[in-house]
């Protein structure tokens, strides 16, 4: 009797698995759109990074500038 409560459970575990997998599909300016979010966050987080070891006040105001730079396309994407 537990193998079969035990095949049940596989089965609707693997239902539930099936119905998250079906959303709806992305157009291709969402998946442009997705895949710029994307990229824009390893960017920001690799200069907040450089950011962080920059010693020098002019590395440290271009990177600055470069972290505003990809904040505001950031910003733009998700309006």
């Amino acid at each position: 009797m537990a193998r079969g409560w035990e095949s049940k459970d596989v089965a609707s575990r693997q239902e539930e698995a099936l119905n998250e997998e079906r959303k709806p599909e992305e157009t291709p300016q969402e998946m442009e759109k997705r895949s710029q979010l994307h990229s824009l966050e390893l960017d920001r987080k690799r200069l907040e990074t450089e950011l962080g070891k920059a010693k020098h006040p002019r590395h440290r105001e271009l990177v600055n500038a470069a972290l505003k730079h990809v904040l505001a396309e950031i910003d733009l994407l998700h309006r």
